[in-house]
């Protein structure tokens, strides 16, 4: 058993594993067929050709373990709504889940052949799905070596690929806004699920002349989380995935202090289970790991800038590009620096997504190629074509001459 503390003032009203895990399905399967419902899926365009819109066929999802019934919900809406066959592939961690939707795929009466699922190692089943020769897109979350591979297998294919790799995010402070609220909804942000989460911000900018208040509160607030049992009500933070995942976190944060950082937490903890009290790092160069690469842990980096401008070139300075956060008391100064940033989602003082989540979510740079969520998912999983001439005229004109 882990010690536990009393819960803080700002506990989470909800378990952890009740928020997020499990109400993002729940609200990401309607938006996919609505947007079916309203878009034109056949029109004239202004040279008389007429534009259809067609499932492009079978689809393969390929999905990890952190948010596994979102991740996936968010391939298998928006393939149905599109009209698409769909084989399923969840990680080999979190089958459960898995299985269990495809109870319910039985249950609602799909009929079959319509959702497929298959179990096992990314490894074996994952890649005998990539190399076959029978589906028409492959849609994947996951790591960017695995990612990588599966777009080469698919070009060489020539076949379509959505590839949503991960990130290293940046939280961006200038210089007018509540320095104690954007550092602690940013630890909040980033601690997400044990910062097992692709767009969490790992990397917090301030102005360096506030760096050392910054790391202060970001400390404090990392104190007060009390990990446990995701079932208790009084637990703010859970265990990671795996021992594999654990030492991976711990591997960096070591390292980090081993090269002369400041490190806050960052410790194993509890005799069972995978628990890591979250870190703090500061003091470190810009191309350390920790500042380099994701880590999918709780751990948060905190970076000094010089002024706006310079806050937009840390912020970019990063191979990934999924998503970004900008605190300011301006909103036409944020709005500004938002332009600025190249990510895929930006989110202005400290806001999540919205209800329902329709905004696209997808990156730049390594972070993928594109989008989930609302409409623009439902347009990965069609194909366009356009008919050129008017058929039914002709048709006519040629019934009428014979006559």
């Amino acid at each position: 058993q882990l010690p536990v503390r009393p819960p803080p003032a700002r506990a989470c009203p909800h378990p952890p594993s009740r928020a997020g895990p499990v109400g993002h399905p729940g609200a990401g399967r309607r938006p996919p067929a609505d947007a079916a419902r309203r878009l034109d899926w056949e029109y004239r365009d202004v040279s008389g050709s007429t534009v259809l819109r067609e499932p492009v066929g079978v689809a393969v999802g390929i999905t990890p373990w952190n948010f596994p019934i979102h991740q996936l919900v968010a391939k298998l809406a928006p393939a149905l709504a599109a009209g698409c066959t769909v084989v399923l592939k969840p990680a080999e961690l979190t089958p459960l889940n898995a299985l269990y939707l495809a109870v319910l795929c039985d249950f609602v009466s799909l009929p079959a052949g319509v959702v497929n699922l298959v179990t096992g190692r990314g490894s074996t089943t994952g890649e005998m799905l990539v190399q076959s020769d029978d589906y028409d897109i492959v849609s994947f979350t996951g790591s960017l070596a695995v990612g990588r591979h599966i777009g080469a297998v698919a070009g060489a294919k020539v076949v379509r690929a959505t590839l949503e790799l991960g990130g290293k995010s940046p939280a961006v402070v200038l210089d007018d806004v509540e320095l104690d609220v954007a550092v602690r909804t940013t630890v909040k942000n980033c601690f997400t699920n044990a910062g097992q989460k692709c767009n969490a911000p790992t990397r917090l900018i301030v102005p360096e002349d506030l760096r050392g208040q910054a790391v202060a509160i970001a400390a404090a607030v990392a104190r007060e989380y009390v990990l446990g049992d995701p079932l208790e009500s009084s637990t703010t933070m859970g265990p990671l995935a795996s021992a594999v995942q654990r030492d991976k976190v711990l591997s960096f944060v070591d390292g980090a202090r081993s090269r002369g950082a400041t490190v806050l937490g960052g410790t194993a903890t509890g005799d069972c289970g995978y628990f890591v009290r979250p870190a703090i790092i500061s003091d470190v160069v810009d191309n350390d790991p920790v500042v380099r690469e994701e880590i999918f842990g709780p751990v948060l980096v905190v970076l000094g800038h010089q002024g706006e401008d310079d806050a937009v070139r840390i912020a970019n300075d990063t191979p990934y590009g999924l998503s970004a956060e900008v605190w300011s008391g301006d909103p036409a100064r944020a709005a500004r620096v938002a332009r600025r940033i190249r990510a895929g989602q930006i989110r202005i003082n400290g806001v999540r997504s919205p209800s329902p989540p329709v905004a696209p979510f997808g990156g730049y740079k390594l972070s993928g190629i594109g989008r989930e969520l609302g409409p623009f998912a439902l347009e990965e999983f069609l194909e366009i074509k356009a008919v050129l001439g008017d058929p039914v005229q002709k048709e006519e004109t040629t019934q009428c001459a014979q006559q």
